[in-house]
């Protein structure tokens, strides 16, 4: 995770996140407070569940809003792989910091034995917004990805020959026929429970892949509305809590769920909710974003 130290409204990042809301009045200084608590709530949620939580530290100069989604720009693997991805927005391509993969590296330790960069393709337009992009069954070595402005079908296929990944691909669209910026906002994937808005998928060939890879994998389905991916109920992590599987989403996300889904979601993990309103309403994402999994090896 990445300690903001100037999240606010980034109008780079505007024309391709619907789920992004201007601030409203008043927000000003109350909204560096509230922000300030909605992380480190998180963060002391993640620990008291004992989840090992890395934290990196934003630099105030030059200002990175989205510094505390950092799943867009790094991905972890168990290889040892550590991935650079190419950003949209220009201001965003700042967060890629050397010193924020060396916390990481140190806090394990962890060996990293390569870094794959795609961060080049930005000098041709092409972008691939990491985890946010990426819906990965790392397990299965599946990579699922809606294209959108920010997720090119090149790069994600060097990204899967480089890392042995087989891709499923399709066009997802809200409620109102907008492009989805980021597939995590629409599916999530855990060791055996799926969360897809289904309806998001245009094309009912795309759909019945999507759900039939999914099941071929092992994975329980559950089902969300637009409604409820728009409060960002797809924005789901599992994690590797103490006590067995962890599922995180925010409050928002949890509140939005019917009791059978809840129940769905219960039979494959412990409940994490953060409540983070500023941060979804601002900074366009959900709890899902702020983590950037780690699964490297440790040393040997």
């Amino acid at each position: 995770m990445v300690h903001p130290a100037r999240f606010g409204f980034n109008p780079e990042t505007a024309g391709s996140n619907a789920f992004q809301q201007s601030p409203q009045r008043g927000d000003g200084g109350g909204q560096d407070l509230a922000v300030e608590r909605e992380f480190s709530a998180l963060v002391g949620a993640l620990r008291a569940a004992g989840v090992m939580v890395v934290v990196g530290e934003d630099t105030a100069f030059p200002a990175k809003p989205d510094a505390v989604f950092p799943n867009n720009w790094v991905s972890f693997h168990h290889d040892g792989t550590v991935v650079l991805y190419p950003m949209l927005a220009p201001n965003r391509r700042l967060e890629r910091r050397d010193e924020l993969i060396d916390v990481v590296r140190r806090a394990g330790p962890y060996r990293i034995t390569r870094t794959i960069d795609l961060s080049g393709h930005e000098s041709e337009g092409k972008y691939l917004e990491g985890t946010g992009s990426l819906v990965l069954d790392r397990s299965a070595h599946t990579a699922y990805a809606c294209l959108s402005p920010r997720t090119d079908l090149d790069v994600l296929g060097r990204f899967a020959q480089q890392l042995d990944y087989e891709l499923v691909t399709f066009d997802a669209r809200d409620a109102q026929g907008v492009a989805i910026y980021h597939t995590n906002v629409a599916m999530a994937v855990g060791s055996r429970c799926a969360v897809v808005c289904t309806a998001a998928i245009r094309e009912p060939q795309h759909r019945d892949a999507v759900t039939r890879k999914l099941r071929e994998t092992g994975h329980e389905i559950l089902e969300i509305s637009f409604e409820q991916m728009q409060r960002f109920a797809g924005n789901v992590l599992e994690l590797a809590g103490a006590d067995g599987p962890l599922i995180a989403l925010s409050t928002t996300a949890w509140g939005s769920l019917l009791p059978e889904q809840r129940q769905t979601l219960e039979r494959h993990g412990e409940i994490l909710q953060a409540d983070i309103p500023t941060i979804e309403r601002i900074g366009g994402g959900g709890v899902r974003c702020m983590l950037a999994e780690i699964h490297l090896p440790a040393p040997g």
